[in-house]
């Protein structure tokens, strides 16, 4: 019986002093897991080669072949508002020499809801220009050595569905291509994405368009050059075209027309390979009649990527 009583308390002090024996044993503590904070910081960059670097409907190259490259740092403030600033060049030929287009850009992105608006400006600059303009007139664009230039647009896309996207934009210049002529212009845009089963897999398709309308003022030179006012031409410009997209390339095949007479085109670029025997007026003392406004075919492969994509 004694042994009984002393085994029942020694199993009681056992099971007693298990729990605390439990109690004071360390614990392993479990982390959170963590989650990695997107960076708000981003970078676009890109480059192209065209067959025609078409602007507004005019070639600014001569009808020549292109090149482009971008470089664009983006600043996400929220998921609805992008700050942006960027640097992007084309190469050019322009009757007074220039070469190259090098163009300053900067401005900010808010989208509101389906709405996705651009507010900002840009500055084209054209270095290397010279002045070869004569008492033949040729063409406004060649009587000007720096045709740097800038403007300042407002933009805005709606999102309609996964399909379609139309929208339209302004931009304004006080001195367009430095002549001292204000320039406003302004486009309706569209958009329609295939969707993706019509295509193999990674290949996409859209066909879009545009429609612009270019206004310009008068004229601001020495009054040797122009003793009386003289106003640029208005004009309209339109293009449609197909695209087709691979990974972070595309191809881009457009049309592109405006409604310039070849003496206005004349006017406007100083196309220094222009005939002669156009109607004769005070910006086009020689008569001269260009093409580089006229219908053209525009075959463009680009490549469009983020850093943020490549992580």
């Amino acid at each position: 019986m004694k042994k009984i009583v002393i085994s029942a308390v020694a199993a009681l002090a056992v099971s007693a002093a298990a729990p605390a024996f439990a109690a004071d044993m360390p614990v392993k503590a479990v982390k959170a897991p963590v989650v990695a904070t997107p960076s708000p910081w981003d970078i676009a960059f890109g480059a192209a080669i065209m067959n025609d670097y078409m602007w507004r409907g005019i070639s600014q190259s001569g009808h020549k072949p292109s090149v482009a490259a971008y470089f664009e740092p983006r600043f996400n403030i929220n998921p609805n508002l992008q700050l942006y600033a960027g640097i992007a060049g084309e190469s050019i030929k322009f009757p007074n020499g220039a070469a190259a287009e090098i163009d300053l850009y900067g401005g900010i992105r808010p989208t509101i809801g389906p709405v996705a608006f651009d507010i900002g400006f840009w500055y084209y600059y054209y270095p290397g220009g010279n002045s070869t303009y004569t008492t033949d007139n040729f063409g406004v664009a060649a009587a000007i050595s720096d045709a740097s230039f800038y403007e300042v647009y407002g933009k805005a896309a709606w999102t309609v569905n996964d399909y379609i996207t139309v929208g339209g934009y302004i931009q304004y210049t006080p001195s367009y291509l430095a002549t001292g002529a204000p320039g406003t212009y302004y486009a309706g845009t569209a958009k329609f994405t295939a969707p993706s089963g019509w295509l193999p897999a990674d290949i996409g398709a859209y066909l879009s368009g545009e429609v612009g309308r270019q206004m310009l003022g008068t004229v601001d030179f020495d009054a040797l050059v122009y003793p009386t006012p003289a106003d640029l031409p208005d004009y309209t410009t339109w293009n449609v075209g197909i695209g087709f997209t691979w990974k972070v390339f595309t191809l881009d095949l457009r049309y592109s027309d405006t409604d310039l007479s070849k003496e206005n085109c004349y006017i406007i670029t100083g196309d220094p390979h222009a005939s002669t025997g156009g109607t004769v007026s005070t910006l086009n003392g020689g008569g001269g009649r260009s093409n580089w406004c006229g219908a053209t075919f525009i075959a463009k492969l680009s490549a469009d990527l983020t850093l943020g994509a490549l992580k």
